[in-house]
């Protein structure tokens, strides 16, 4: 007899609750005919699901995405580094205190509490017919980040090569849930010919009819839930093995809306705007943000990172603020609207003349007017810089762009090209090579848990509390 075994899954969700009933609807229906045929079938989640850009999950610090997975029939997930490092280390302890389905993360660990009840490194599910599945759970070592929340996040190998030993006598099956991105699935395939299985996510990869490498299936489902993805697995019972593998993914922007997930989602929305309409601040003019103009709202949120780190100097870009402030009541929501990033400050060091490359490189219209994706941004472009603690000196080339011929310390130190400098900036460009002189520095700390748009708040309070 062969048996049909069906796992479908999601992944980097990012609280785009666009698609969510869409999403809901399929995974019900899934389930629902798989079980209708005595087929056994589960639905996993690869991580990302939340992203707090998006009222909801910033209003429940994740717990209403965790309540959304429960009405959609979620069985096993697996963690994101938005789940791990964008809420603090309480939030993230009991975040899945009230979940009805399996959290797997082989590689995460608290360091400073006993490890939460709902956290296991694997779980072993039996199908209708007894064949048992091992499913680990997996996601990307940020420990720069992950050890200033009190968790560690072990290296994915070595926690693999501890396991799979055991695992293998346990299980018949073994899946990987894995939040490490298309080119680490790919290598882990290459050293553990024992998982059948690799569902990935992390690097927002599709891979619609899934990948073979080294025996291992291979399969993702893009970003956005604009997918979902299915595994089909066949067991051959007189054989004893498993025999065949297959994936595929599904567009299904174009299905009918769950309507009960339809109305939980209103519902959420309507408690989230209530919680964010906590007032912050009332301003006595309107604070106008322009992405390719140094404004107001930007050199005060560019000095306070100075302050919150006493670095040196620090540069921000007008990109992370969206929207302009009017007058009025500030609210926590507007705040969140117009910085929805989560993004953090982060010093690292360079000399002065990496600085000065830097500072150069920002002032081209290449960088000014990149339209960048990841990274925790959430707006549409880089913009123009802004520097707190530097003065510049400009030339005006004979093509029209203007040339930053020298840096100065408060006004009168110019920078000195060996001499090694603290600056404080958005993270978002110690990673990639936006700033290639800032990703490659050695030395990064990053303050955490703060978002921008924390200390954006703080700000505006110090500076219109009182007026």
């Amino acid at each position: 007899m062969k048996e049909h075994i069906y796992f479908y899954y999601t992944n980097d969700l990012h609280s785009n609750f666009d698609n969510w009933s869409q999403v809901s609807y399929y995974l019900k229906e899934a389930k629902k005919n798989c079980q209708s045929m005595g087929k056994s079938c589960w639905n996993v989640d690869i991580g990302d699901h939340i992203d707090r850009m998006h009222p909801i999950a910033e209003a429940f610090k994740g717990k209403a995405n965790v309540q959304l997975m429960n009405e959609a029939g979620y069985d096993v997930v697996t963690l994101g580094n938005n789940e791990g490092i964008t809420i603090s280390h309480d939030d993230l302890a009991y975040l899945y205190d009230e979940a009805s389905f399996e959290v797997v993360c082989a590689n995460l660990h608290s360091m400073n509490s006993k490890k939460p009840d709902w956290l296991n490194p694997s779980v072993i599910l039996t199908s209708a017919y007894g064949v048992e599945i091992a499913v680990i759970g997996l996601t990307a070592p940020f420990n720069d980040y992950y050890q200033l929340l009190d968790w560690y996040v072990s290296p994915p190998y070595e926690q693999l090569e501890q396991m799979i030993g055991k695992i293998k006598q346990q299980a018949d099956i073994i899946v990987l849930l894995s939040h490490l991105g298309y080119s680490e699935d790919q290598e882990i395939a290459k050293r553990f010919p024992d998982i059948d299985v690799i569902i990935g996510g992390h690097t927002h990869h599709l891979l619609r009819n899934g990948e073979i490498v080294n025996n291992t299936l291979l399969t993702a489902a893009g970003k956005h839930c604009h997918f979902v993805g299915e595994v089909i697995l066949t067991w051959d019972h007189e054989q004893g093995r498993l025999v065949h593998k297959e994936a595929y993914t599904t567009n299904i922007t174009h299905l009918p809306k769950d309507p009960q997930t339809e109305e939980i989602l209103t519902t959420y929305q309507q408690k989230a705007e209530r919680i964010l309409a906590k007032p912050v601040v009332r301003l006595p003019e309107t604070l106008e943000v322009d992405w390719r103009k140094e404004t107001p709202i930007l050199q005060a949120l560019t000095d306070s990172i100075k302050q919150q780190t006493n670095a040196d100097c620090s540069m921000l870009n007008a990109g992370l603020l969206l929207e302009s402030l009017p007058s009025g009541v500030v609210t926590y929501g507007d705040i969140h609207r117009i910085c929805p990033h989560p993004i953090n400050t982060c010093v690292v060091e360079l000399t002065g003349r990496e600085l000065l490359e830097t500072i150069r490189s920002s002032f081209s219209k290449e960088f000014i007017e990149l339209k960048l994706k990841g990274f925790g941004f959430r707006g549409k472009i880089i913009g123009k810089m802004a520097f707190s603690g530097l003065s510049l000196c400009m030339e005006r080339l004979k093509n029209g762009e203007a040339f930053v011929k020298q840096a100065y310390l408060e006004e009168k130190y110019p920078l000195k090209a060996d001499q090694t400098y603290t600056i404080a900036t958005a993270d978002t460009f110690t990673f990639g090579r936006l700033l290639p002189e800032v990703a490659r520095s050695q030395v990064k700390n990053y303050y955490l848990p703060e978002f921008l748009r924390d200390i954006l708040a703080e700000t505006l309070i110090r500076a219109y509390s009182n007026k």
